[in-house]
């Protein structure tokens, strides 16, 4: 599903890009329809189902070249979003990673993952890794990996006998799983805005539920019991397009679980009122913690068991609002475990996936970042990683960096030998009184804030209803900052650059009048007032001049501050350390531009209500725990960013 909404956003793109004039239409028409036909007029398409070593049949599609006088790579991804269109006669129209390796030419291969779509078995979200398996009946998705790989080698014509895996977000999160215990085919594997833990990922952030994904929850958590060609899911119609009224007015999250009953399913002998169908939404609103259900299906954690010999590049984006926290672990991971393999990570100015987009503006959102970016990286950096291990020599010397990442600040790519860079330095910058955000703590001051849960903060101001956000990651923090429950930091316009290179870590000192918070911190670049000039894709009500753009937040559901797995209540108006880690950032504050905090404790609806009254499990929460609680925050508290040394 994620796909269909990526395929959408391309054609609006098309459909604006169309509209300048008759030569521009002629010319993208044109080259559509170019695309449209290479794959069937220059491959061959093939469905199998290979047996794996439990005797499940998993679907699986495999795009040839025709031209038979060479011997080509396997490129391929696993995917639960399905590899249709099926049939031998029906073609996609563009296969692999870009278009540049499909027209080079490769075997291209996509499967349908376990008990997906056309595939056998049964479906696990996020299926745990077995490390000592003992049988045949042991299996999960390295396994089912490995045996694909080992089938294709021994069985496709014309193969090299070297394979890499791709694939973004959940496809991603399998072209991890494909470096563990690989395959000795595997060569190279490319895992681009990978799912790394669902507790931190996706549907959580440090186990705060993400409300604005509750319509994706069914795609994931329905059940089927036989191989499908076509959709056995539904996802939930909302009666509004105004997401925020809607989860405002449904209350406490147990009056959604009706949202996940199905009249499908034949159990008549639980009332309907009673029973919640969908697995996922059970497994969610059953174990709050970070439990025995959760840690198993993380995927950070068991990269200690991938392979060296398979080349890595980690792909993603700075403004990815789905996956951000999966490709920086992952990278960190295989680096902590595996320091002798080739692993390099990229990261750009992208929301979730943009980078395999032909988009030649590259827009997150209202900001704009430059041209030809995700076109520039598909044909200099994503061939050449996969033709130097796929069909090159496959050593070290690749020709790419080991980071190379966008300065989303100044517009512009730098390559480091490590990431995040070596010459970066930890500076802290205190919460002090008068909305000031500075190097030194002055005096001890405090700010005062009423968190109202009838009137909590928005995360974005546009009216509508999203099946999974992506523009607020960069959107103009303006509305919030203007608000009496949201506090604000900032500096004087600063006289020379400040580059923030790696993570950020808030060190909040907080009180509540409550026993439960969330606390949610934003780092914001402020432009200067005199900026004349008007972004193109910039919505109408907003300018340049004085935007607050969004570089970074998270947040801490309070409860986790000291475990994620065992919740502890707040003492009420008691002093109460609070750290937060917020995602890495490579972004340069430039001179004459302000850098600007913002801490508030909603953020609705991207995240559920706390009620901020301690219960054992927010999603059994009653209307009557959801009270109105004043929160102070203390200028001890300090935000430590990672800052580059020039």
């Amino acid at each position: 599903m994620k796909h269909f909404f990526k395929i959408v956003t391309a054609l609006l793109f098309l459909f604006t890009s169309c509209k300048k004039d008759l030569t521009t239409t002629t010319t993208t028409i044109a080259t559509t329809q170019e695309v449209d036909t290479y794959v069937q007029d220059n491959y061959t398409k093939k469905e199998v189902d290979i047996a794996m070593r439990d005797g499940i049949k998993l679907h699986t599609t495999i795009y040839s070249p025709k031209d038979t006088s060479k011997v080509y790579p396997i490129i391929m991804m696993r995917t639960p979003y399905s590899s249709q269109p099926y049939g031998e006669n029906k073609f996609k129209e563009k296969i692999g990673p870009n278009v540049h390796l499909m027209k080079e030419g490769n075997i291209i291969v996509y499967q349908d993952v376990r008990g997906r779509w056309m595939s056998e078995g049964v479906y696990d979200n996020m299926r745990a890794y077995i490390p000592n398996k003992k049988d045949n009946n042991d299996i999960d998705e390295s396994s089912d990996t490995y045996d694909t790989i080992d089938w294709l080698v021994k069985n496709v014509e014309n193969n090299n006998g070297r394979v890499g895996t791709w694939g973004i977000s959940y496809p991603g999160f399998y072209a991890t799983y494909s470096t563990i215990d690989a395959h000795p085919a595997l060569k190279a594997a490319s895992p681009q805005a990978c799912i790394g833990d669902f507790f931190f990922d996706d549907f959580h952030h440090n186990g705060a539920f993400l409300l604005s994904y509750f319509r994706a929850v069914s795609l994931f958590g329905t059940t089927k019991n036989k191989p499908t060609d076509s959709a056995w899911y539904k996802l939930p119609d909302l009666p509004t397009q105004d997401q925020y009224q809607f989860f405002l007015d449904a209350g406490p999250l147990s009056n959604l679980n009706s949202y996940f009953q199905y009249e499908t399913l034949d159990d008549k002998s639980v009332a309907k009122t009673d029973r919640i169908d969908d697995v996922f939404w059970k497994e969610i609103i059953e174990h709050p913690n970070y439990d025995s259900v959760w840690k198993p299906k993380g995927l950070i954690q068991n990269l200690k068991h991938s392979k060296p010999t398979v080349a890595t590049m980690i792909v993603g984006g700075f403004f990815d609002a789905e996956d951000l926290y999966g490709p920086l672990e992952t990278y960190k991971a295989i680096e902590k475990n595996n320091p002798e393999a080739y692993n390099t990570i990229v990261f750009g100015p992208w929301d979730h996936g943009r980078w395999s987009k032909s988009d030649e503006k590259n827009y997150v959102g209202n900001y704009f970042f430059g041209d030809s970016i995700s076109l520039n990286y598909q044909k200099q950096v994503e061939t050449k990683f996969f033709n130097h291990f796929l069909k090159g020599s496959g050593d070290k010397n690749s020709g790419l960096p080991e980071a190379y990442v966008f300065d989303s600040g100044k517009k512009d790519w730098s390559s480091f030998n490590a990431w995040p860079p070596a010459n970066v330095t930890k500076q802290k910058m205190y919460l002090n009184a008068n909305q000031e955000l500075a190097t030194t703590k002055k005096g001890n001051t405090k700010e005062v804030f009423i968190s109202d849960l009838k009137r909590p903060v928005p995360y974005s101001e546009d009216i509508k209803t999203v099946f999974t956000p992506r523009k607020y990651m960069t959107d103009d923090q303006r509305f919030a900052a203007r608000r009496p429950d949201v506090l604000v930091f900032e500096t004087e316009p600063l006289k020379k650059d400040l580059t923030l290179a790696g993570d950020i870590l808030a060190n909040l000192k907080v009180a509540t009048t409550g026993t439960d918070a969330d606390w949610i911190v934003k780092v914001v670049d402020v432009h200067p007032g005199d900026i004349e000039e008007q972004e193109a894709g910039m919505q109408d009500h907003l300018k340049l001049s004085n935007y607050h753009m969004m570089v970074r937040s998270e947040v801490m559901r309070g409860r986790f501050r000291n475990s994620f797995e065992k919740p502890e209540p707040f003492e009420p108006n008691k002093t109460t350390d609070v750290t937060i880690k917020l995602q890495d950032v490579f972004h340069t504050i430039k001179a004459g531009h302000k850098l600007q905090i913002q801490v508030q404790s909603t953020w609705f609806p991207l995240i559920d209500l706390n009620p901020q009254t301690f219960v054992p499990n927010i999603y059994k929460a009653k209307e009557s725990d959801f009270k109105n609680q004043t929160h102070t925050v203390f200028n001890a508290s300090n935000i430590e960013f990672s800052v580059l040394v020039n």
